[in-house]
């Protein structure tokens, strides 16, 4: 074997300096590691909100099952989120200490989220527009006070895991939304719990893959959905700024945005008390079952069992979701398929 390589040149002395000017270190020696950077100061907001507030019962809809990596509810009552703002991504920290509510931004986002957080916790929500007109609701109210809809003033966030949420069970929409989020978005801006991030940009949505969407579970209609809907997402963001009817009209326009996708959208980006979601597998049979006793109803025998609290029907919904009032199972769980596995 000899000659089939080259030798190696003889090795160099080390150096006693470095090229700076100061003293190198010993051979053999390891180096140092940098002590890490302070976390950056959070901007800080305090507000005092005007009645009852339940930090959970409010920012419980914008997540996405308890590995979602947008939000984080703590043992210490904290609540944390991220959002891709108009201003950038940003960090969110949410407490609550008696009459008073603290949150905590960081980020490029974090003068966006501290200016909307009264209205992100329910300020421009009017519980009190609400009269239950069935014992059960009556009662769920008395009991759960601190109920008021959150209103993010963000579309996309909300859009496009509802699109993952189509035709399928929660869990798969869960992960693949926890999946894509890892993968694609960028670490959450602070010094925000492990593993949080923000969810990606219009542009790195558009370029996903299509064998990343397979491998997350996502069947080729949804995926074409999402990217026709982030194609035109500059459009679908001013939908933000709209009455909850109009802003439902615009994101319909786009193919594979029904009914169901935009009224669990607006849900969450406006804080829409009225906008009730219709063609759900599971919803027109708990409210049948909750004020009528009817398991069956479609949806449109749940629209009329809602009919008295027009213009309060999602927060009628709500509140029956709340009271445990639901149908026993009779049949089997919808079966899951992981098509990232065939």
């Amino acid at each position: 074997m000899a000659g089939r390589f080259a030798p190696r040149p003889a090795a160099r002395p080390a150096r006693t300096t470095a090229r700076d000017g100061r003293a190198a270190d010993p051979a053999g020696m390891p180096r140092q590691a940098p002590a890490p950077a302070p976390a950056a100061s959070p901007s800080v907001r305090t507000w005092v909100p005007e009645g009852p507030l339940d930090l959970g019962l409010v920012l419980g809809p914008l997540r996405r099952g308890s590995g979602d990596p947008t939000f984080r509810a703590l043992p210490d009552g904290s609540v944390w989120r991220t959002s891709l703002t108009p201003a950038g991504p940003g960090t969110l920290r949410v407490t609550r200490h008696g009459g008073e509510v603290r949150g905590e931004a960081w980020g490029a986002g974090a003068g966006w989220f501290l200016d909307r957080l009264p209205e992100l916790l329910g300020a421009a929500d009017d519980p009190a527009a609400f009269v239950p007109r069935h014992e059960l609701l009556a009662l769920t109210r008395h009991r759960r006070p601190g109920l008021r809809l959150a209103r993010t003033g963000l579309v996309l966030e909300s859009l496009i895991p509802s699109v993952l949420e189509q035709k399928v069970t929660t869990g798969e929409a869960y992960r693949a939304w926890r999946l894509l989020v890892r993968k694609y978005g960028e670490p959450a801006p602070g010094p925000a719990p492990e593993r949080m991030a923000v969810m990606p940009p219009p542009r790195t949505w558009a370029l996903i893959p299509s064998w990343e969407w397979h491998r997350a579970g996502v069947d080729d209609k949804r995926a074409s959905t999402v990217l026709r809907a982030v194609r035109v997402a500059a459009r679908l963001e001013e939908a933000a700024g709209m009455a909850p009817a109009a802003a439902r009209a615009r994101l319909e326009l786009v193919p594979g945005i029904g009914p169901w996708t935009s009224a669990e959208t607006v849900q969450r980006s406006h804080g829409a008390p009225d906008e009730v979601t219709t063609g759900d597998l599971h919803l027109p049979g708990i409210v049948g079952w909750a004020l009528a006793g009817d398991r069956y109803a479609d949806d449109a025998a749940m629209l009329d069992l809602l009919e008295p609290y027009a213009g309060q029907r999602h927060r009628a919904a709500r509140l029956i979701l709340l009271s445990g009032r639901t149908p026993a199972r009779r049949a089997p769980k919808m079966p899951r398929w992981d098509i990232g596995r065939l």
